[in-house]
């Protein structure tokens, strides 16, 4: 999850939390102010564009698309005036600060994560590589953004004060979900309740080329947080040549992340995953992967039993 600092920009807290749409869209392709603060109000109206990274890339634009149809307003990949009005009425600042903790930098922490699957198999977990991957995480933000804003602070030194996104909502909690639609053109999923209301979204990696994700509707078979994977060699996996049966520990560089949603038919799941920078941009071997964060998220508001269904390009 590591890399380069984000794109130099002002990304002053006071700057970022008072940003405003004034008719000129956010970049794609580089931190903005107005980025940061569209992802963090998006995110915490349920609308996850995956890894905060303050750019409005895909995953942003597919964000923004859903809050739009689910607030009955223009529907767009853009920011307009209707939209942003619509969203900026949660006006609390989207940055915060955090105080590092002792427990935040004891670790364990993994030293090198290995890049071939057969070589994770020996290792006692797959834990962060480092308290800023950890960190970053826990606040769904990209490495390169937290590291933008926090130039030169230490992060694996208790009693730095950060400055992190604040993606803690008011409402009551997860709800309760009806239904899962999985959108495996869009690479997306969505997660409606009983009066088919659209509650949460979420952008997805949905299955691959050599190993297509499955069609029609599946019901959730169980939930295990934190799993184990366990790799079958007749997967047939692109780059694992392995001949015998293993597993890999929990953790959350774990291929599946921290939580697991059993899906019927072996090896299909919604899962989290090691890279939330490529959720949506790099292909799954079958399943659903979204952000860790995403998946648990989802694993709040699923149960044994609940519908999954996988359609083709949703209206």
């Amino acid at each position: 999850m590591a890399g380069a600092p984000a794109a130099a920009a002002d990304l002053s807290a006071e700057r970022i939390n008072t940003a405003e749409f004034n008719g000129k869209p956010p970049p794609a392709d580089e931190v903005s102010p107005l980025g940061v603060r569209l992802q963090v109000l998006l995110a915490r109206a349920h609308f996850s564009p995956g890894e905060i990274d303050g750019k409005f890339g895909e995953n942003a634009k597919k964000a923004l698309r859903a809050y739009a149809e689910a607030e009955r307003l223009s529907t767009a990949d853009r920011v307009t005036r209707e939209i942003w009005q619509k969203l900026r009425s949660d006006d609390r600042p989207v940055l915060t600060t955090y105080d590092v903790t002792e427990k935040d930098v004891a670790g364990p922490f993994l030293p090198k994560l290995p890049t071939r699957m057969e070589d994770m198999k020996d290792l006692h977990g797959l834990d962060y590589a480092n308290p800023r991957e950890q960190l970053a995480e826990r606040f769904h933000m990209s490495e390169q953004l937290l590291a933008a804003l926090n130039p030169h602070q230490p992060f694996d030194r208790a009693g730095t004060r950060l400055v992190v996104a604040d993606v803690a909502d008011e409402g009551a909690g997860a709800a309760q979900a009806d239904r899962v639609e999985v959108d495996k053109i869009r690479q997306t999923v969505k997660v409606f309740d009983a009066s088919n209301h659209l509650t949460d979204f979420f952008p997805a990696t949905v299955g691959s080329e050599d190993k297509p994700s499955p069609t029609g509707t599946l019901k959730v078979t169980s939930i295990d947080r934190n799993p184990n994977y366990r790799y079958n060699p007749k997967y047939h996996f692109k780059g694992v040549h392995a001949n015998s049966p293993f597993t890999i520990r929990p953790g959350p560089n774990n291929p599946v992340g921290t939580v697991w949603i059993q899906l019927p038919g072996e090896g299909y799941g919604i899962h989290g995953t090691p890279d939330p920078g490529k959720v949506s941009k790099a292909q799954s071997h079958g399943c659903v992967r979204l952000t860790n964060w995403d998946a648990e998220r989802l694993a709040s508001e699923v149960k044994k039993g609940t519908p999954v269904a996988f359609v083709d390009g949703a209206s």
